[in-house]
């Protein structure tokens, strides 16, 4: 019996300390799981240079600030993943105040990524574009940011200043001004997925004559990927005396729109070049009287022009208020494709050359015409020209168009009361607003600019 009890006490203390032993393995188990769970503190880095910046292992959370002072021949590649909860930030010391110049430019790469108070002067880049999202960045951002006068000596040298690749990704509250040399000023590239891109509050300032095609500040797409759908949307931005060709927003995908922007005396259209499915929509376009400035130009099925403010606009043709395109009877890619179901409602169109053109630009290759056109509710105030026909459209729609200081003719009728003059614009009593450049900042809050817009 003593022996039983002897062996039993001896096997009670092994199972103790094995268990003793267990638990205390267990629990040091639990504290470096939780450990690793635990989230890891941000940090925040100082860097004078671009080898820096390459150095760092950077994590969710975390901000790199550059040194005030000029970054000269700096070629700042981003890169990293940052989180929806923890963007990783690329900032200024002081805004505005970090200076790239020379031959420097500037990459992002990665996910959740905000880069914020640059200016980009004084130099050019010597090959790529000046500012890259990368086809893998995803969520990230490019704000308070200038690039101004990044000009080679070599006009014919073509490069853009921002490419938008990659998807969900915004540009916003920059001033990007002064392109002179060859190359769109700002793309957003396509592949066989839509970006759902953003640019909004941006200042895009003068551009000159470029000359030669491919002077656009916005193009949508390429003639290659036009059938595809980028659904990316461009609001409350201003265009100031942006004339670097005939097209200062060049729409070449599907789904796309542009909405509430100032187009200021700009020698150019919103032109819908290729893809369907778009919008342009409660935009002011205000001409001023000045020699070729354009309206909205509309190519291809399905796309929308209401609520525009189309002031002054002295173009005529291709430049007209609202010019309807004919088309190529079988077009490739890159041409001319047939206009179907447009509609063109509730616009105010004042003291305009030529309000409307439908068939635009026929000839011996532009022998299609537009079909489905509705042109429903407009307004149209001391039109030179009402309508003009260089083709007849099949299954046009003219309706209930309301005419002061003009000839009218069916589907015109006399204007009655609806408008008003509120800040010196005619509004539909029903839906007065504010212009949004009256109370909305635009471009880089450490940018100053003494910007006045007058409708003359």
């Amino acid at each position: 019996m003593k022996k039983f009890n002897s062996l039993f006490l001896m096997f009670l203390l092994v199972n103790c300390v094995f268990c003793s032993s267990c638990t205390a393995s267990n629990v040091a188990e639990v504290v470096e799981e939780r450990k690793q769970q635990a989230p890891s503190e941000a940090k925040v880095y100082t860097i004078s240079s671009a080898i820096e910046l390459n150095a760092l292992t950077l994590a969710p959370g975390d901000k790199v600030v550059m040194k005030a002072g000029e970054w000269k021949n700096q070629l700042i590649n981003f890169k990293a993943k940052g989180t929806a909860e923890k963007p990783i930030t690329l900032i200024a010391e002081t805004k505005g105040s970090v200076i790239l110049s020379g031959n420097s430019n500037l990459k992002i790469d990665g996910e959740w990524l905000v880069v914020d108070g640059l200016s980009f002067k004084n130099g050019f880049s010597l090959k790529d574009d000046v500012v890259i999202f990368t086809k893998n960045t995803a969520n990230s951002r490019l704000t308070n940011t200038s690039i101004e006068n990044y000009n080679p000596s070599d006009k014919t040298v073509d490069y853009k200043w921002v490419s938008l690749h990659g998807r969900n990704n915004r540009v916003d509250h920059c001033a990007i001004s002064g392109k002179t040399h060859q190359g769109t000023t700002l793309v957003v590239w396509l592949d066989d997925k839509p970006n759902y891109h953003q640019i909004d509050h941006n200042y895009f300032g003068p551009r000159p004559d470029l000359g030669v095609n491919g002077g656009e500040t916005i193009r949508i797409g390429t003639s290659t990927y036009s059938m595809n759908d980028s659904y990316t949307t461009v609001q409350h931005n201003i265009f100031d005396k942006c004339n670097g060709e005939m097209e200062i927003i060049s729409i070449k995908s599907g789904y796309n729109k542009i909405l509430n922007n100032l187009f200021y005396e700009c020698v150019g259209t919103i032109t819908f070049r290729h893809g369907n499915h778009s919008e342009v929509s409660n935009n002011y376009l205000v001409g001023n009287g000045v020699a070729n400035t354009g309206g909205i130009r509309i190519i291809g099925e399905s796309q929308k022009v209401t609520g525009n403010y189309l002031y002054k606009i002295a173009g005529t043709s291709l430049r007209a208020a609202i010019s309807v395109m004919n088309a190529y009877e079988n077009p490739e890619l890159n041409e001319y494709w047939q206009v179907k179901n447009a509609v063109i409602e509730n616009n105010i169109i004042v003291n305009g050359r030529e309000a409307f053109v439908l068939g635009a630009g026929k000839d011996s290759k532009r022998v299609l015409a537009p079909d489905g056109v509705k042109i429903m509710n407009n307004y149209i105030i001391n039109a030179a020209t009402l309508l003009v026909s260089q083709d007849e459209p099949k299954n046009l729609t003219l309706q209930n168009n309301q005419v002061d200081g003009g000839n009218f003719s069916s589907g015109f009728v006399k204007m009655g009361n609806d408008l008003q003059l509120s800040d010196g614009i005619w509004q539909n009593k029903t839906s007065v607003k504010t212009p949004f450049w009256l109370n909305t900042a635009v471009g880089p809050d450490w940018k100053k600019d003494n910007r006045s817009f007058i409708f003359k």
